[in-house]
Parts: C-alpha cells; structure tokens; sequence
C-alpha cells in the first residue's frame, strides 16, 4: 500500500510539472473561465482525455507513438492549421476590445462548438503524444506493478489542475470587466497560439523533428 502511494505522489507531482505550463490548451480552458461559458464541459473534456492519455501510455501505446514518426508529422501539420486559426481569431478579438467586455449580450459559443474546440486543442496538440504517453508511460514502468498507481496520481493532477484553472478562473473577473484587460488576455494568446503553430511546423520539417 505504501509504494502503491508513493508511485501515486510521484504521478501527481510529474504530472502537475508538464501540465502547469502556457499553453493552447491551458489558455482556452482559462479564458472559458473568466467568461463562465461551459467551464464544466471544457474541464471535464480535458481531464478525460488526459486520463485516456495516460492510460493508453501506462498500457504500453508510448512505443506506438515512438515507432510511428509519421504520426507525429500528420498531429503536428493539423495542430499548426488549427492553432493558426485560432491564434489569428484571438488576434482579431485583441483587435476589438470592445466585442471582449464580459458585459455584452452577444451569445456564448455553442456546446458542440466549444467541446469541439476544446477537443482539437488536446488531440491535435503532439506534445501531449510525448509528454503524457511516452514520458508518463515510460516512467510509470519504472514502478513495477504500481504502474496503475503512478497513473492514478498523473490523472489526479490534470483533474486538480484544469478544475483549479476553469473554476478559479472566476477569482479574476473583477479585473477582466474591462475590454483593456480582455484585449491583453487575447493578444497573449494570439502571441501564444502563433508561436506554438510555427514550433509545430518547423518540428515536421525533416531533419528537425
């Protein structure tokens, strides 16, 4: 029981570390926060995929991804298409400060659209191949027959972190009542979603991969 537990607190500490970065995923789940709009979709999206991740890394899908480069290359043209396009919509947004007040009437984003979204910036993000399957996957072996423990903890650090970030996001409100803070906000993200489109791009190119 007491290695089941420490294999669980070092999942949970591993997985925090990878997690708790800027990033496409993480600063869509922050800004569906601070404007309340289904955060608990968007949590709940996250957190399973991450647990399928790990998962499927734990029950050996790391080598897979490892094997088949050409996978990689196919996630990182798709995620760069899609961060593009977003991090453009971002910038337009940043544009505008004043479709950004909190305060406005215009409808949010549907549920099929917002899951969908929060869907593409997991599944298309490759660095969540690398990261949660082969890295968790691979140093999960290194706890024999607690491997499943070790996944348990990396699972409860997506789920403390991605609550933690939709549902604390409210803390921060006050200060995005005002379109100036909103127009920071999206131009972060612009900036964010851009230079991880053209990291994603370089990556496929052959002989930098």
């Amino acid at each position: 029981m007491l290695t089941g537990l420490l294999a669980a607190a070092s999942g949970l500490a591993l997985g925090l570390s990878l997690i708790v970065a800027i990033g496409s995923q993480n600063a869509f789940v922050l800004r569906q926060g601070l404007r309340g709009q289904r955060v608990g979709a968007v949590v709940a999206v996250c957190v399973l995929s991450d647990v399928v991740l790990i998962a499927a890394g734990v029950a050996g899908a790391g080598a897979v991804v490892q094997d088949h480069p050409g996978l990689l290359t196919a996630v990182r043209v798709a995620g760069a298409a899609f961060l593009t396009a977003y991090g453009l919509a971002a910038a337009r947004r940043a544009l505008h400060p004043g479709a950004l007040d909190p305060r406005d009437a215009a409808a949010p984003a549907t549920l099929a659209a917002t899951v969908g979204t929060a869907l593409a910036l997991t599944w298309l993000n490759p660095h969540v191949y690398l990261d949660t399957v082969v890295l968790l996957g691979s140093i999960a072996q290194s706890h024999p027959g607690r491997q499943w423990w070790f996944a348990a903890g990396a699972a409860g650090a997506s789920a403390l972190w991605f609550t933690a970030l939709g549902f604390g996001a409210a803390l921060l409100r006050p200060l995005f009542a005002r379109p100036r803070a909103w127009r920071v906000l999206d131009a972060l993200i612009a900036v964010v979603m851009l230079a991880l489109a053209a990291s994603l791009l370089l990556a496929a190119v052959p002989g930098r991969g």
